[in-house]
């Protein structure tokens, strides 16, 4: 654990600090005219594995991903689904805390949060694109057979 905190910890701090994939970060004065900007999402899946706990003891995350499909048709009459995956991670203390907790892989849950990219720097040097939602809300659901 200890090996995969110290190989995860530049990977998280680097992927906190980077600006989004086109975006640039500024310090100068504030603008003249602030423009309101939207970033949301809302999926509701499946978990795909328990959530695991990364990073470092000062920033802990907590990371998850969730499964979410689309059904389409083909002009055949043939039918067939398609699955996303999404990568999600939380940074809320206590939110991260009951996901460690309570979620479970296979569990129907609806995050609520924000989509960001990054890029990481993988073992042999390949810089790679990442997308996550970082979590503001998740909800558990119980199926009802359980």
């Amino acid at each position: 654990m200890q090996h995969t905190r110290r190989m995860l910890n530049p990977l998280l701090s680097g992927l906190r600090n980077l600006p989004a994939r086109g975006a640039t970060t500024t310090t100068a004065a504030a603008p003249a005219k602030v423009e309101k900007t939207v970033n949301t999402v809302t999926i509701l899946g499946r978990v795909g594995a328990d959530p695991q706990l990364r990073g470092s003891q000062e920033h802990p995350v907590v990371t998850f991903s969730v499964a979410t499909h689309t059904n389409y048709k083909y002009e055949n009459g043939d039918w067939a689904q398609r699955t996303d995956w999404h990568r999600v991670v939380v940074f809320k203390p206590n939110l991260r805390d009951t996901v460690l907790e309570y979620l479970k892989k296979g569990q129907r849950t609806m995050v609520q949060g924000k989509i960001t990219y990054g890029e990481i720097t993988d073992q042999q040097g390949n810089q790679k694109t990442s997308t996550s939602i970082i979590a503001d809300d998740v909800l558990f659901f119980r199926d009802a057979n359980n």
